[in-house]
């Protein structure tokens, strides 16, 4: 038993051995690992970006609808702008940017 009196005493203690054991199980090979749960909360920060955005963006939609209930200039603006309605008598002119050529030679 000159094995036994190699090993410190604390490390022959079961119970510390157990409780080592159990913690590095539950850090490192567990499904719910330190690692699993780094990337959730990562995931979880991008979700609650992702989430302010589009309540932001249901915000300005709910204030640019009600413009277009009550506000006709708000009507013709949009008209204008996303249909390219115009006025009787009037010429509408659409410009297009020119594509831009870029070649490596």
């Amino acid at each position: 038993m000159k094995i036994l009196r190699i090993i410190p005493a604390f490390l022959r203690n079961k119970f510390l051995v157990a409780t080592v054991a159990f913690v590095v199980w539950i850090l490192f090979f567990d499904k719910n690992d330190l690692f699993a749960q780094l990337e959730r909360r990562h995931e979880l920060h991008e979700l609650d970006k992702s989430k302010d955005y589009f309540t932001e963006q249901i915000e300005q939609e709910r204030h640019f609808s009600e413009e277009l209930k009550n506000n006709p200039a708000t009507i013709e603006k949009f008209a204008r702008e996303k249909y390219f309605m115009k006025r009787d008598g009037e010429d509408l002119f659409l410009i297009e940017p020119a594509e831009s050529n870029t070649k490596d030679k």
